[in-house]
């Protein structure tokens, strides 16, 4: 096989395909005749709910079922969505609240499910739902973070879901105590709806047997564990397929109310049932990113040194717990609370609250960008209140050494921080902003410049499978566990592929997707799809191989200990016979050796890895309007061995794109009564590619040892770097007009209005 060091970048294989409107989504394949869902969903934020009357819709023209939570209780359907549970701070777990796939009793945040209309057309379905009118007795919203106030749900009186910690708080605070310099620092985290180019969606069929679930997430197999629970079929009976799907990011990785609803209608009728979220229905029920609010406090020594750092965290888990919604300000963010420097005594407490809001739950970063959000930000504060610079502060304090135990358990096994750091510094040409600023100075521009050191974990299941088929037709399937969701996997994996095995690329059809067709996986998340999936298929490839060289070896005059396998071909030593193995698998399938064209390997990653990097970004002010340009933008990271390294460099194009959007222009906005008034794009702002500045990109890579290859994920580094460099580089370009504290996202209104606040203009 070949040791897959020669990084190279091809032209995608599914481009055109996507590209030329030929992608197979969710509404493209919808079975002819399907019927339509449509959902009641509650206007109010927190009120009592009596059984919805459901007799007029049901009466109505089209219309072939109207459902309830009693109706699916009556009918064997267990209500029940599972989430996982964090550990709080006494070893208990936190609250497991009941979340029921239908409101039941009462509702709890705008946009809940109250009952279903199944009919002919969509319009149908719709003007049904107009006649269902529940009884709503309103009760108080709850809204702030803190203990108290009306309680949601009996499983959590006082609306606390969890009070987590990690660390040792004596050895923080005797840091503390001994500190030549001390500094705090309270930022907050703005709530973001994810906003996939293509909503959620799905389509369940019966055949009176079996059940099959096609839906746009990211892994089938945690979809079909909750299916078969959910509606007590034995897993044999449950399918579920994923097609192509237009964009996930942690969004689309877990289990929502509406495809174990419309999977029951479909049971109940015997007919296919298909459900497509529009825009505001997504804004309202997709689980929402961030929303959370930091207080650090950092100390140092005499020499600037990092002696001990704490966080306390207070987290809006929403109206209820979604799959990971506990985990994702606790286990998450704690694995990169200190970065990349050696900060020797770590402390943090979060406290997780349901409000009457949507769920939040995975983003892209899930935790990561928060964390590092709230340490970079603590560090560029502390270099301006201790009179040093930004990257000299960093340099001082960066880890030198790896292997590194971090204080919450990590294992960092290698990297070259300060390289990174040296390398983005010359890029970025900091040593030249001070002629920058004072240009724009003259423009009549405030001009600022914000550096992030960024490390992020790779998370997920460290576990994968991959299966090499020879078809009949000459083809080659390589069968995945993970799942694309817009990334370019079908690229990488085949390229991979092609690469150890001589199988010649255009014959490579990737096959993801399917419960029925591969067994198990771990699907897509964490930014853990190719790195996982490639030691896999590195596997099967070995195993291929062993398997393929005694059948080889007589078929080249040679003892299969001396057959060599290189460059795609099977070598026999010391002659130049050789047979690559789309001949042999043609010579197998004529010999009747069918066992010799299917292999199969399942690998477990030694540990994870950690993509790291720096981020340095430049932006302008006009202090007239408060509007914020990003004129510059410079990134140096350490993704390990780049297996294509123009995927790589769009996949941190993206995050940078996600993470602008955050820090400049989005942010899900609830009034006193819980109505979110951001439920459309008339109000809910996305960056447009106006805002996007040209990226300088460079890599100075260090392969990591918990995996064959080397590799470390790239897919969420972009967003975890561009939130803590935009808010420095905003704050920097404030300073000098006497703003001394700014929240994301830095919108001009707000930024018009600190200027003023401070006395400018």
């Amino acid at each position: 096989m070949g040791s897959f060091g020669k990084s190279q970048t091809i032209r995608r294989i599914e481009d055109l395909r996507l590209l030329t409107g030929q992608g197979r989504f969710v509404d493209d394949i919808a079975p002819p005749g399907a019927l339509h869902a449509v959902f009641v969903r509650s206007p109010l934020a927190h009120a009592d709910l009596a059984p919805p009357d459901l007799s007029a819709a049901r009466a109505a023209p089209g219309v072939h079922l109207a459902l309830c939570a009693e109706d699916l209780e009556a009918a064997g359907v267990d209500l029940r969505m599972r989430a996982a549970l964090a550990k709080n701070r006494d070893g208990s777990l936190g609250a497991d609240v009941f979340r029921p796939v239908l409101a039941k009793g009462r509702v709890r945040f705008v946009g809940e499910p109250v009952a279903v209309i199944v009919a002919e057309t969509l319009d149908a379905a719709r003007d049904a739902a107009e006649l269902v009118a529940p009884d709503y007795a309103e009760r108080p919203v709850k809204l702030d973070l803190a203990p108290g106030g009306e309680p949601l749900h009996p499983e959590a009186p006082d609306n606390r879901a969890f009070d987590w910690a990690l660390g040792d708080p004596a050895t923080v605070e005797a840091a503390m105590a001994a500190a030549a310099h001390r500094v705090r620092l309270r930022v907050e985290h703005n709530r973001v709806i994810v906003n996939a180019m293509e909503p959620r969606a799905a389509f369940a069929e019966w055949d009176g047997e079996r059940l099959h679930l096609c839906y746009n997430g990211q892994g089938v197999w945690n979809q079909k564990a909750d299916l078969a629970r959910a509606l007590g079929l034995p897993p044999a009976r449950v399918r579920v397929t994923t097609p192509d799907v237009g964009g996930g990011f942690g969004m689309k990785a877990m289990a929502y109310p509406e495809y174990v609803v419309i999977a029951a209608a479909a049971r109940m009728l015997g007919r296919p049932v298909r459900w497509s979220a529009e825009r505001t229905e997504s804004m309202l029920t997709d689980n929402a990113g961030r929303d959370l609010v930091s207080e650090a406090e950092m100390a140092f020594d005499a020499d600037l040194r990092i002696t001990g750092y704490r966080v306390r965290i207070l987290a809006n888990l929403g109206a209820y717990n979604s799959e990971f919604g506990q985990g994702i300000q606790t286990t998450a963010s704690s694995k990169v609370a200190t970065g990349v420097y050696a900060i020797p005594a770590l402390h943090i407490a979060a406290q997780g609250f349901y409000t009457n809001t949507t769920q939040t739950d995975a983003y892209r970063g899930a935790g990561r960008p928060e964390a590092i959000y709230t340490l970079e930000r603590t560090l560029d504060h502390a270099a301006r209140v201790l009179g040093i610079a930004p990257v000299e502060l960093r340099r001082r304090n960066l880890i030198r050494r790896l292997p590194y135990r971090t204080p919450s358990g990590e294992l960092y096994d290698t990297g070259d921080f300060a390289r990174v750091l040296d390398r983005v510094e010359a890029e970025a040409d900091i040593a030249g902003f001070p002629a920058r600023r004072a240009e724009a100075a003259a423009r009549g521009r405030l001009r600022g410049i914000g550096l992030a050191s960024y490390i992020e974990a790779i998370l997920g299941d460290p576990s994968e499978s991959a299966k090499i088929v020879f078809e009949p037709d000459g083809t080659v399937s390589l069968f995945v566990g993970t799942q694309s969701n817009g990334q370019g996997h079908e690229t990488v994996y085949a390229q991979f592929l092609a690469d150890q095995s001589g199988i010649p690329l255009a014959r490579v059809r990737v096959v993801q997707g399917d419960s029925d067709r591969i067994a198990s996986g771990g699907g897509t998340g964490g930014s853990r799809s190719v790195t996982v999936q490639s030691a896999a298929t590195l596997a099967a490839v070995g195993a291929m191989v062993a398997a393929f060289r005694p059948f080889v070896a007589p078929l080249l005059g040679a003892d299969p200990e001396a057959l060599a396998f290189d460059d795609g071909a099977f070598r026999a030593a010391g002659t130049n016979r050789t047979l690559t193995l789309p001949e042999a698998a043609e010579m197998a399938r004529a010999a009747g050796r069918a066992d010799l064209l299917a292999h199969a390997a399942t690998t477990r990653l030694r540990g994870r890895s950690y993509p790291n990097g720096a981020h340095v970004a430049e932006v302008e002010v006009d202090p007239e309007t408060g509007v914020v340009e990003v004129v510059r933008y410079t990134v140096t990271d350490d993704f390990g061995t780049l297996m294509h390294p123009q995927l790589v460099e769009g996949q941190v194009h993206g995050g940078i794109a996600q993470g602008l959007g955050q820090a400049l222009t989005e942010r899900a906005v609830h009034d006193a009564t819980g109505q979110l008034l951001t439920a459309t794009f008339m109000d809910y702002a996305l960056p447009r590619a106006a805002d996007m500045p040209p990226i300088r990109f460079t890599t100075e890579p260090v392969p990591s040892t918990a995996n064959p290859l080397g590799m470390k994920g790239c897919g969420e580094a972009g967003t975890v770097g561009a939130l803590p460099a935009l808010g420095n580089a905003v704050l920097d370009a404030l300073w000098p007009a006497g703003v001394r504290a700014v929240d994301m996202p830095f919108t001009p209104q707000r930024v018009w209005g600190w200027l003023r606040a401070a006395g400018a203009g």
